[in-house]
Formats: structure tokens, sequence, C-alpha cells
């Protein structure tokens, strides 16, 4: 697998203004997503993580000579020895003819990360598209990941606010006005109500199952990530739930909640999710999205399955993406590390 094409250059975007035009271009796109964009870029980079965004650009003989043809954000984290984990998520992006083949864009500029990775000591390399990759042309296999999900359900929030209410499973109507009944209200907060939220989240992951970050992940998601917010469910002066979202472009995105079992019958989640939607329709959101449900309602075992049928009560429509990817590189190197994390976390 080599690059060999000298009417197609890849590079590595470094300067302000390339950036910038990037930017753009990804917020421009049908394909534009949270994952490509330069917001997320950031965000990665104040976690600790190093980025990369590369791009093809047009022929010179196509009238695109300079322009971006395919791009890729990716993500690098390092790990002990001087290894690395590279990632792709909801890329690549690309313009123009997509065919698989050697010589079409994409295909130049995957085969130019996998010799950087390859040269750069990376275990393997994960790839989340919003469209199939060919297994042919690459060596992939599924992926035993489930950070991104395969399906998921997007709210249309153009719908006037009774339309929006009224697309929704009855059980999703009837419990938001339970909990206005009830009296529960909804504030947005800041980075200070971190503390009652991950308090909320640390009893919601050990009830349903899910592994919780540390406390600094969740405030650094508000502190450092363009368009986040959190509201805030309180019933007597008392938080009982709470919700983190961020908004990109025309899109609100749900990312994490949190409930208190003993206040369940309150309702609070769901009255959440409603003012969240308002919130991000007022911003001038056209779609707010569930991020996340099980491809099959019926399969228990699905790593979504206890959370589908919450946000099926809120209607929208769903939408599918291909099963991760990935390409190991250094088969012994990630067994070992793969190990390890089942070992030591």
């Amino acid at each position: 697998m080599s690059l060999r094409c000298n009417r197609m250059p890849v590079s590595i975007l470094t300067n302000a203004s390339a950036l910038a035009e990037y930017d753009l271009r990804v917020r421009l796109s049908p394909q534009g997503t949270l994952w490509q964009s330069l917001t997320r870029k950031k965000y990665v980079e104040a976690c600790g993580k190093q980025t990369r965004i590369y791009v093809t650009s047009g022929q010179p003989d196509s009238g695109l000579a300079g322009k971006p043809q395919t791009s890729a954000l990716v993500i690098i984290d390092r790990t002990a020895g001087g290894f690395s984990t590279w990632e792709i998520p909801r890329g690549p992006l690309w313009s123009g003819q997509r065919a698989a083949g050697s010589g079409q864009p994409t295909d130049i500029l995957l085969e130019r990360i996998i010799e950087d990775a390859k040269r750069e000591r990376c275990l393997v390399l994960y790839f989340s598209p919003q469209i199939p990759l060919s297994a042919d042309r690459f060596p992939l296999i599924a992926s035993p990941r489930h950070i991104h999900c395969e399906a998921t359900r997007m709210i249309d929030l153009t719908l006037p606010e009774e339309q929006l209410l009224a697309q929704m499973h009855p059980k999703g109507r009837y419990n938001i006005s339970v909990a206005r009944k009830h009296g529960v209200t909804v504030r947005e907060g800041s980075a200070d109500d971190i503390e009652s939220f991950y308090k909320l989240l640390k009893t919601t992951g050990e009830r349903d199952g899910f592994v919780v970050s540390q406390k600094s992940h969740y405030r650094r998601f508000l502190t450092d990530l363009e368009g986040s917010f959190i509201l805030m469910a309180e019933y007597a002066k008392k938080p009982i739930a709470g919700l983190i979202g961020v908004r990109w472009g025309t899109t609100g995105f749900y990312y994490y909640g949190a409930s208190s079992y003993d206040s369940r019958q309150l309702m609070a989640p769901y009255l959440l999710q409603w003012e969240a939607m308002k919130l991000c329709k007022a911003a001038g959101c056209t779609k707010y999205d569930l991020l996340g449900i099980a491809t099959d309602p019926t399969d228990k075992n699905d790593p979504w399955a206890g959370i589908t049928d919450f946000k099926r009560k809120f209607g929208g429509s769903v939408v599918s993406y291909p099963p991760e990817q990935m390409m190991v590189l250094r088969p012994l190197a990630y067994k070992a590390l793969e190990l390890k994390r089942r070992l030591f976390g």
C-alpha cells in the first residue's frame, strides 16, 4: 500500500487560515459533523490527546487545484512504550466522486494516514465512518469498542413546539406533564454544578451498569468544548437530575444524563430532555440528536439497550451508522494493551 500520486497530494493542516477554511467547509458540508470539527479538535487537545487534520487537494487539470477534496480529523492517543492508537471518528469527509479503488481521493487519504500510523508505532487504527469503508481495499475487522453509536434518534427541531410534543410517544408527553405537575423546575447551570451532577451520575452508573469517568472529564467538557451546556432539574430546591449537551452548527446533542433513583416518580429526565430541545431550538438548531440507541430494540445485550426505550418516547427518526471497524498494525503489542486494560482499566 503506497502513496504515489503526484496529481493529488495529501497534506496535514497546520496554519490558521487553512484550519479556518477547513472549519467552514465542515460546517457547510452535508456530511459535516461535530466529531470532525475544529471545536472537537480543540476539546480533544485540552484532554491531552494529539490531533491531525489530513486533506487531499484537487487534481491540477480538474479546476479544483488546492481545494480540499477529502479530509479526516485523526485523534492520536499515546500509550506506554511510545505506542499509540489512532481514531477517525465519523470520517473521513469527502466531496465529489468517492468510488472505491486506487487513485480515488478517500483511498489516497487513508493510505497516507496508514503509512504515517505504521511509521509512528500505532497499534491500531479505529474507523467509525458515516458510510462503510471497503474491507476489500483495506484489511479492516470489526472493532470491539462501542464508543460511537450505530444508531440514534434525531428530532426535527424545525417543528413548532406543539408539533414536537405531538410527534412524541404519548408516554413521553405524559411524563413531561407529570414532572411539571410535581413542581420540578429546570435551570441552565454552569461548571459549578458539576459537583451535584457527578454525585447523581455515580449513582446512575452503579444502577444502570455503565462506567463513569473522572469528575474532571465532565468539567472539562463544559469548560473546553465550545457550545456545551448543562441543565439541572430540581425539586424542593434539591438537584434530582442533570443533562449535559452541546450545540454545534445546527445540531444539538444530548451527551450525558444523570438522575436520582429515589426521585424517579417525578419524571425529571423527561422534562430535562424537553427543555434541552427548546434550548437548542431557540439557539437556531434544526436537529436534536439523542446520541445512541440499540440497533435492535429487542436485543437486551446491546450496549445501548438500557436507554433505548427512554429515548424512543421522544419520537424522531432513526439514523443508522456502520459498525466501527479497525486495522491492527501491531498485533502482539495490541493484544498486550487490551489485556492490560481488562485487568487494570
